[in-house]
């Protein structure tokens, strides 16, 4: 008898994945059961023989008494350890025969599998005493900005992105600037890659940061495949990258900001040159992005313009000094010919840098990484610095603009201000 296809129905399926679960599980627990009662029934009769042999009774002493609650703790971690393999299997075998399931249901599975993974860390006691300076960051418009973060949640960057949720809360920011290096240290390999669940999915589950995203790529995003970086966007709603360099207006009450996305690691040379480690970033046309920032500079009209990229124009750091001057060479002609560019900010340094150069109206601003940070002192033009790790925050309403570096424990410890003249 040949079975039309559409009686293979949802519940169909289901009763089909369960079978096959019910035969994976004899399959794994049978033998363990039967190999288990034969070693009772052997110590049971070993047992039995040395009882018939004693007549004394013997007095356990407190060394063989946490021996034998030991073991017991043993056999109980065993079957736990047990009892987890054997649901890793059932999930294993329902996820491989996921094809069959609805969107409806293989999402259920996930958001199981993420909740299970993206354990919430305990609250740091400092956010708490530092959670009133938090009101300040509240604006017409507040943005966040993070990088330099993939470290699969180790290091400070599972509590910082704590802190961003619960910040998240009282300062209500609409959406999160992601400046590079979300991946290291070789980026991804595809939209499907695990990287994509434990260096973000897992480490940015705080209910508050389902928010858009906007990235940019770094020089570890080089590393791997790049389009695949942009392509996450097919997977995850949160992550909104139309392009490698892009522009996004922000409108809230009459406020308005421009953010403009740029790809800097194309605009370095030593990054070019390297084909063998950074194998896209020599396929960029780097004078069409220039061209295009131009244009997208001399047609903005907004209260603010901010541009952000992953690499510094102007910081301390024992990189390379031609990153730097690449950086000064090909973007300061253009970020000041329409003078209406009020603060470049950028990563890669993993600290935080407020500087300023005599005679120019832009405030270059390094924020720190999300994850691990590194020393700094200051060089010519600084203004603040810190080796701090955490994230920033932008506000602005008509008349201000703020960028506050926020460290690991919720504190503002610097905050560049732009005001209107």
């Amino acid at each position: 008898m040949i079975l039309n296809p559409i009686y293979y129905n949802d519940t169909t399926i289901m009763i089909g994945i369960i079978v096959c679960c019910l035969i994976v599980f004899a399959v794994v627990m049978i033998p363990k059961a039967i190999k288990h009662r034969k070693q009772v029934k052997q110590n049971e009769s070993e047992k039995a023989v040395q009882d018939e042999q004693e007549v004394e009774i013997t007095i356990i002493s407190e060394e063989k008494m946490e021996k034998k609650v030991s073991g017991k703790h043993s056999s109980m971690n065993g079957f736990a350890m047990m009892k987890g393999r054997v649901a890793t299997v059932v999930l294993a075998s329902a996820l491989l025969l996921g094809g069959g399931l609805t969107a409806q249901a293989q999402n259920a599975a996930l958001t199981t599998c993420s909740q299970s993974a993206a354990t919430a860390i305990p609250q740091n006691p400092n956010w708490k005493a530092n959670a009133a300076e938090w009101q300040k960051l509240k604006g017409e418009i507040t943005l966040y900005m993070t990088n330099d973060m993939g470290r699969n949640g180790y290091y400070d960057q599972k509590p910082i992105a704590e802190l961003m949720g619960e910040m998240a809360g009282t300062v209500d920011p609409e959406c999160v600037l992601a400046v590079g290096d979300i991946h290291h240290f070789n980026g991804v390999a595809s939209p499907q890659d695990p990287l994509w669940l434990t260096n973000y999915e897992y480490v940015y589950s705080h209910p508050d940061l389902m928010l858009d995203w906007f990235p940019v790529c770094g020089n570890h995003e080089y590393r791997g495949n790049t389009q695949a970086f942009m392509d996450y966007g097919k997977v995850s709603r949160r992550w909104m990258m139309p392009a490698k360099y892009y522009t996004k207006v922000f409108d809230h009450k009459g406020t308005t900001i421009r953010v403009i996305f740029l790809d800097t690691t194309p605009l370095i040379d030593s990054y070019r040159k390297a084909s063998e480690k950074y194998p896209d970033a020599c396929k960029q046309d780097a004078e069409a992005q220039l061209s295009w920032l131009d244009e997208t500079l001399k047609n903005a009209k907004e209260d603010w313009v901010i541009v952000v990229g992953h690499h510094p124009i102007y910081a301390y750091t024992t990189k390379k000094e031609n990153e730097r001057l690449d950086m000064q060479k090909r973007l300061l002609p253009i970020l000041h010919k329409y003078n209406n560019v009020a603060i470049y900010a950028c990563g890669h340094i993993h600290n935080f840098q407020h500087i300023q150069k005599k005679g120019d109206n832009i405030d270059y601003v390094v924020n720190s990484s999300s994850s691990l940070a590194r020393p700094v002192k200051p060089i010519d033009g600084t203004v603040f610095c810190s080796p701090a790790d955490g994230f920033s925050v932008f506000t602005a309403d008509k008349k201000q603009l703020r960028m506050s570096m926020i460290d690991k424990d919720g504190k503002i410890i610097h905050t560049v201000l732009k005001v209107k003249k």
